[in-house]
């Protein structure tokens, strides 16, 4: 089974180039501290705009959660759109779904735009484990409808969800042609190629260990050289607390895992998801998979709140095989892990440390979509242009309770009893 850090993304995406560390120093009008998602969209949108550009990566393009994940593009955001209008007024959520859309509208055009090669394909289905949730799906549904104008998205019944996932275990389902999804490491990697054009330069393997504020810029120093900018970006997501102490207590870390099998024979091809939509589930510790356009089972599921376990296929085959009984006769071929980062609202946490360093964390599992907005956002904010990125900003953060020593295990006691709450 293949050890690849980004598994089956790695071996199936085109190479990259390999880019040089950082030595010496240089000077940008912005630093962005991490070349995932949200750093290659400010990198690419900032330089876009003439300015120049430097990113700073630890490892390699999108050796993280961005090359990691499960490649799926949502519509909305993690709470749903009635829960922002009571918790945030009627105005402020719709100045959020409306950058929502922006956000599935912005990944599509990009890839369209930098012929990014990273099989875009529409089609998200939720599917709702028991009966609670479909009525909820319903609900939220229908208000979108109502009171959004978004027709993308309509229910399923039970017998129409299982023919369109391979799967009677569902209730219902939501079949959104607004949502989609991806190869996340080949668009990070295309993103990257593409902010390069634009006159954004990447250094790789660089790692940064201190960020100081002065009065006329920020110093942004790794072991063998310093970048002096005007602003900085901190893109580091779920690693953001360890360059910025006082952003820890806002960010929770999350193990995810993800297989995939052998490519599926005929007759399973065309019997599991027949439409090639993604599936998530309704689930607090979700399920979510699709297929590969070599036509693997791409699943994952199950997480891990305070260690990494050594074999991610055992976790996982078993969820799978849940879903997918036929599927026992095939192999898992690849598996990894990454970390996401996650908040305690569940929004995504924009905001500046004092007036030249911006950041936004937490995009909670919906990243694809928002973090490559958040980065056109960021790139923005960071030349004079806050109204966007204040309409996140705006979200009210809360912290993790239990300070530095007891925040990770009270963590994971609250998300195993989410995890007790969906066996029930």
């Amino acid at each position: 089974m293949s050890e690849e850090p980004q598994g089956w993304y790695a071996e199936s995406a085109r190479p990259a180039p390999e880019r040089p560390s950082l030595a010496g120093r240089c000077t940008a009008d912005i630093c962005a501290i991490g070349a995932g998602y949200t750093g290659l969209s400010a990198a690419l949108h900032a330089a876009e705009t003439g300015a120049r550009v430097i990113v700073l990566e630890a490892e390699r393009v999108g050796f993280g959660a961005s090359g990691r994940n499960g490649g799926q593009i949502h519509t909305g955001l993690r709470k749903e759109q009635h829960e922002l209008e009571r918790w945030l007024g009627e105005a402020h959520a719709r100045e959020l779904w409306s950058l929502s859309e922006e956000a599935k509208a912005l990944v599509r055009s990009l890839i369209a735009q930098h012929a990014i090669a990273c099989d875009l394909k529409p089609g998200l289905i939720i599917a709702a484990h028991d009966r609670r949730a479909a009525g909820e799906l319903a609900r939220d549904t229908q208000h979108l409808a109502d009171s959004y104008g978004y027709r993308d998205a309509r229910m399923l019944s039970a017998d129409e969800t299982a023919d369109a996932i391979g799967s009677r275990i569902y209730c219902s389902g939501k079949l959104d042609m607004g949502g989609g999804h991806l190869h996340p490491l080949a668009y990070a990697r295309g993103m990257a190629a593409a902010a390069e054009r634009a006159g954004a330069e990447i250094f790789e393997q660089s790692r940064v260990v201190a960020i100081e504020q002065t009065g006329s810029g920020v110093d942004v120093r790794c072991a063998n050289g310093s970048v002096f900018a005007g602003k900085a970006i901190l893109a580091t997501d779920a690693y953001s607390g360890a360059l910025v102490p006082g952003l820890a207590r806002y960010i929770g870390h999350i193990e995810s895992f993800v297989t995939a099998t052998a490519p599926l024979p005929e007759p399973l091809r065309a019997q599991i998801l027949p439409g090639d939509e993604a599936v998530a589930d309704t689930r607090h510790v979700l399920d979510y998979y699709r297929k590969s356009t070599d036509g693997r089972m791409l699943f994952a599921g199950r997480e891990a709140y305070l260690g990494m376990p050594k074999d991610v296929a055992r976790l996982v085959r078993p969820r799978m095989l849940r879903v997918f009984p036929q599927l026992e006769s095939v192999p898992t071929e690849y598996a990894w892990s990454g970390s996401v980062g996650i908040t305690v609202t569940r929004m995504p946490h924009f905001g500046k440390v004092g007036e030249r360093l911006l950041f936004a964390h937490g995009y909670s599992g919906q990243g694809v979509a928002l973090a490559t907005l958040g980065g056109r956002l960021l790139a923005e904010a960071a030349q004079g242009r806050n109204e966007r990125f204040d309409v996140f900003a705006r979200v009210p953060a809360h912290a993790f309770p239990g300070g530095q020593m007891l925040r990770k295990p009270l963590l994971a006691a609250g998300l195993l009893a989410f995890k007790l709450a969906d066996a029930m």
